[in-house]
């Protein structure tokens, strides 16, 4: 048999390969094989399946198939007996340990004030578990522009029960909301177990049930979600959109004038996100607009302004008071940074 590599043939009595099994059974019903037609299947004499005649060394005689049998089993009832030590001498170490520690539980690795949502199915999960334990209040921040008709049908359900609980729902979301009659019929059905109101922007989406639990996107993809419940982050995400609330304009009312003839509310924001250097993408990005709109509406402030260029229109804006948001007697307390850097939109939500 030398010359034959036994790496072709990796495997024990149990699961023999297709060669094997068939010299192996040809032995057994003819009592032997010449030992040239086992030379390809040296996996047979290697596991004792097969053995030198001694009456005649040209021939090899099989194992019978019960000796095999009972080699198996006697294999298997070791090992076993094997991992039943393993899992003895585990325990005890165990319980070792323990006592150095004089019996107190440490944590897992994964607190349970912040856990790490992987996958829209986990994600979705969590909400759902969320939404049935909150018995009193919803803070809920949807970013972008018109909301889809899939997204308020799929939350729609969610609502309707939480209503039938007494669940109070607080929604905000941007002007260019407004604009989708979706939302208006969403909150139409929801009466007065929903609210919602207004911004030209909005941080990203942030889901907060009975100010115990909150969930953030945790990647840019929408995969990945953050759930949240340490006491003093919840409180921090609250008091946000809290600030946000105070600032927003009730859906039911009109957007106020911006007090500027000719400049659209729309454009007075644009007008601000200019002055502050921002792109058009990151501008139609954070008000929920296509950036096709965005310049649309750039083209319209730069001729109502009378700006000739780009340098010109930051010139004129400045002039007329538009590198800042609209000052009133009831604006309150701005928010502080957070509410104007990005986060990645979450998969879960209305």
């Amino acid at each position: 048999m030398a010359g034959h590599d036994t790496n072709e043939h990796p495997h024990g009595a149990d699961r023999l390969c297709e060669a094997g099994d068939r010299v192996y059974s040809r032995a057994v019903r003819q009592g032997r094989v010449p030992r040239d037609e086992a030379e390809a299947v040296p996996c047979l004499v290697e596991l004792a399946l097969l053995h030198p005649d001694p009456d005649d060394m040209g021939q090899l005689v099989p194992t019978s198939p019960l000796e095999v049998m009972t080699r198996l089993l006697r294999s298997v009832d070791e090992e076993v007996s094997a991992s039943q030590a393993r899992v003895g001498t585990a325990v005890a170490a165990v319980g070792w340990y323990a006592g150095l520690d004089g019996g107190r539980v440490q944590p897992p690795a994964e607190s349970t004030a912040i856990r790490v949502l992987d996958g829209l199915q986990r994600i979705r999960a969590a909400m759902d578990e969320a939404t049935e334990a909150c018995t009193k209040e919803v803070l809920a921040v949807q970013p972008g522009g018109i909301r889809r008709e899939d997204e308020l049908r799929e939350g729609l359900h969610r609502g309707l029960e939480m209503r039938r609980r007494g669940v109070r729902m607080r929604d905000l979301y941007t002007h260019v909301a407004r604009h989708g009659q979706g939302l208006h019929n969403y909150m139409e059905l929801m009466g007065d177990a929903a609210e919602a109101r207004t911004l030209d922007e909005v941080v990203e989406r942030l889901i907060v049930f009975d100010r115990v639990v909150a969930f953030i996107p945790a990647n840019t993809d929408r995969t990945m979600a953050l759930e949240i419940r340490h006491p003093a982050l919840v409180e921090y995400l609250v008091t946000v959109f809290e600030r946000l609330w105070r600032l927003a304009v009730p859906l039911t009312a009109p957007l106020p004038s911006t007090g500027i003839e000719g400049i659209t509310h729309r454009e007075r924001s644009i007008a601000a996100l200019l002055a502050e250097g921002h792109q058009d993408a990151v501008i139609a990005e954070r008000l929920g607009i296509s950036v096709r709109t965005c310049r649309a509406h750039i083209a319209r402030l730069s001729e109502t302004l009378g700006a000739a260029s780009r340098t010109q229109l930051g010139v004129r804006i400045a002039q007329a008071g538009l590198d800042g948001p609209p000052r009133s007697g009831t604006d309150g307390e701005l928010l502080p940074a957070v509410s104007t850097t990005p986060v990645s939109e979450s998969p879960t939500g209305r």
